[in-house]
């Protein structure tokens, strides 16, 4: 998930605060980020009691503008985009023509003919090219706004309220999925209701330079009931919500159809879009494997790339992600398992020992 860190990693407009805070820094995706500030277990615990504090100014912003915006997308994704309602969001993904992954994106729709486009930050420049190459010829700008951003989240059953003690905006109101523009701490800000923590929560985009100011202000307003949380904890939660991690659950080597996404995929849209013929015939066909949750039977944690076998040692599956659960008290994983094999008697090859493992549906952890 991380490596040391590199003298040529960016750094993000909150790196002198992460400093100031003792955090653990590393380099994840070209950058540098604070993988813990101190217990990524309290940290983490943190986020499903009361709310924690994210960087994540790592991820990419590219707008996509103009009269052929909308069509530029539903070409170019596999979502249909033009039928984005103003000021929704919308999880999708930007794929190969064969059907792989290049990247799990969030779209949102801030005008009619303004989408933000949400990407990974180790694949910023592979969505911004694709999209550039996509929209040739139709009249839509490419426009990555990465650099200019910093990106805040708040996550947790209290993010509403610790954020509403610093702003007006009618945050009640917001759905899911969903995004305004508004202002936090005197800070004009865009204000989304998503996360990847399995939370309530918010992600606030803010100009790049008045980032450390609105963390201090969030920091301040959430006292006791907010903690800052690192890449550690953002990972188990995630894991715990089932929700996939580009280069473990996703890659170009993997379609959304064994990744159980295959409903992000809307066959349906008008005109084509890349990797419609694949997908046609993927949707029509069961996929050799599938995702699926596992469960350690023993203290030992199944880790990314540790190998699934049948009761008789035979290799079915590999793991994709694995971590002991800080809310579950038990190791967990997500694997992908070949179609056709049974669950009973599932082990995960574990340095050469066999642990037992027991199938279980995802999510791990879903909140009331």
């Amino acid at each position: 998930m991380s490596a040391p860190p590199d003298a040529t990693a960016k750094k993000t407009p909150l790196h002198d605060v992460h400093k100031d805070l003792g955090a653990n820094l590393v380099d994840f995706a070209g950058h540098l980020m604070p993988l813990r500030y101190g217990s990524e277990t309290a940290e983490h615990l943190a986020v499903r009691t009361s709310a924690g504090l994210f960087d994540l100014s790592h991820m990419g912003e590219i707008f996509v503008s103009g009269p052929q915006a909308a069509e530029a997308l539903d070409y170019s994704l596999v979502g249909n985009l033009s039928a984005l309602a103003l000021g929704r969001a919308r999880y999708t993904m930007i794929c190969e023509v064969a059907g792989g992954v290049l990247d799990d994106l969030i779209v949102y729709r801030l005008a009619d003919e303004t989408f933000m486009v949400v990407a990974n930050a180790s694949n910023i420049a592979t969505v911004r090219s694709a999209l550039l190459e996509r929209s040739a010829g139709r009249q839509a700008a490419i426009d990555d706004r990465s650099d200019a951003y910093g990106l805040i989240a708040v996550q947790g059953p209290k993010a509403q309220e610790i954020l509403s003690r610093l702003s007006d905006a009618p945050l009640g109101e917001l759905k899911y999925y969903a995004i305004m523009a508004g202002q936090v701490s005197g800070t004009d800000v865009l204000i989304a209701r998503t996360g990847y923590t399995g939370e309530d929560g918010f992600e606030l985009f803010v100009s790049a330079g008045e980032a450390v100011r609105l963390w201090h202000s969030l920091t301040e307003a959430g006292g006791d009931d907010l903690r800052p949380a690192g890449l550690s904890a953002r990972d188990t939660l995630r894991l715990e919500a089932g929700m996939p991690l580009y280069g473990n659950e996703l890659s170009a080597e993997t379609t959304p159809y064994e990744a159980g996404l295959g409903r992000v995929v809307k066959l349906d849209k008008p005109g084509d879009f890349v990797g419609k013929t694949a997908f046609t015939a993927l949707s029509q066909t069961p996929p050799g494997r599938t995702l699926v949750g596992l469960v350690a039977r023993g203290r030992r944690v199944p880790r990314h790339g540790y190998e699934i076998v049948t009761s008789d040692g035979t290799p079915c599956g590999v793991v994709t992600s694995g971590a002991p659960s800080p809310t579950l008290g038990t190791p967990i994983a997500m694997a992908y398992l070949n179609t056709g094999v049974g669950t009973d008697g599932l082990a995960v090859d574990i340095r050469g020992r066999h642990e037992p493992v027991d199938v279980v549906a995802l999510p791990f952890y879903k909140r009331s």
